[in-house]
């Protein structure tokens, strides 16, 4: 039940030689998904060996070039490829003009289908729902219309005890019913208490994205709990009023944030390439919320399934 992220890129907008700009891989239960595509992205994803047919869902925070510009090459690569799976692009609806000039001027003959699901940055809503999980938008605050997004594992059912299935030769059916919390009456008649058929599900599994937004206190209520918690911390504490001007966010502001939120884990991203260490960022982000780590390109980052305690 994997639960992972690849950082693709971590610089913010103008890339160096070792930071490319904004793109991440989230794999849950090996689906995979693309948050932002930055220029550069399907390289990246070929550098960290990421199967680009696994990607069938592309989040855009926001349409600035250093969150977008890769999306038409990669594109443009999956045509020349021969794919054939749809490909679901989520976006703001004022990208939907470009899209279509993409597809007039470079995609004419393309191989598959584009599907444009457009959302605006104004409330908290679903955009995205499947069999594992449930995606968020987070109306964010920057200079242009900006969204982070919240990846929320549902509810597991219960697990079955194997040793359970033998003894009691357990079809698939008897299984399905055990799985959601019933009992299970023998053919003679003997009930067998679920407690002793089934073990408690894994807890569920949550990640939120956010980049290029300032951080403010409503925040705290919407990131609640997340387990791992990406934040943008372009800035170090000393430059907090360039952050301000900008619509960006500091090091100490994004640990304050997931400290405020009492978020599991901090990734700190997005660095603006003034620094030529990060050091000092994540020496002030530790200081006020020690389980943060600076990410760099190529970074991966898990999420191990945890049993519910019994009786909790």
């Amino acid at each position: 039940m994997a639960f992972e992220l690849t950082v693709l890129g971590s610089s913010s907008a103008i890339p160096t030689t070792s930071r490319f700009p904004t793109a991440q891989v989230l794999n849950v239960h090996e689906r995979f998904f693309l948050l932002d595509c930055g220029e550069g992205t399907q390289i990246q994803l070929r550098r960290f060996s990421i199967n680009m047919s696994r990607i069938s869902h592309i989040f855009i925070s926001h349409l600035h070039g250093d969150h977008v510009f890769g999306l038409f090459g990669l594109l443009s690569s999956y045509n020349l490829m021969g794919r054939k799976a749809d490909m679901h692009i989520y976006a703001h609806r004022d990208f939907e003009p470009t899209l279509e000039h993409f597809r007039k001027h470079f995609g004419m003959d393309m191989s598959f289908d584009i599907v444009f699901h457009p959302f605006t940055a104004v409330k908290q809503m679903e955009i995205y729902s499947d069999k594992h999980l449930t995606v968020e938008i987070i109306p964010l605050r920057h200079s242009v219309p900006v969204v982070g997004f919240l990846f929320r594992e549902k509810k597991m059912m219960l697990n079955m005890r194997r040793e359970a299935i033998e003894k009691y030769a357990l079809g698939i059916k008897e299984i399905r019913n055990i799985k959601t919390g019933l009992d299970y009456i023998t053919p003679d008649g003997h009930v067998i208490p679920n407690a002793e058929l089934t073990l408690p599900p894994y807890k569920t599994r949550s990640y939120a994205f956010c980049t290029d937004t300032l951080c403010f206190s409503k925040l705290n209520t919407v990131l609640r709990d997340v387990d791992l918690l990406y934040f943008e911390a372009t800035f170090s504490a000393k430059d907090k009023k360039l952050a301000k001007l900008t619509g960006h966010s500091t090091s100490e502001q994004a640990a304050m944030l997931a400290k405020q939120a009492n978020a599991g884990r901090l990734l700190i991203g997005h660095f603006s390439t003034r620094y030529k260490s990060i050091a000092p960022l994540l020496k002030e982000a530790r200081a006020v919320f020690p389980n943060t780590e600076a990410v760099a390109d190529g970074d991966k980052f898990s999420i191990d399934p945890e049993r519910i305690e019994s009786g909790s």
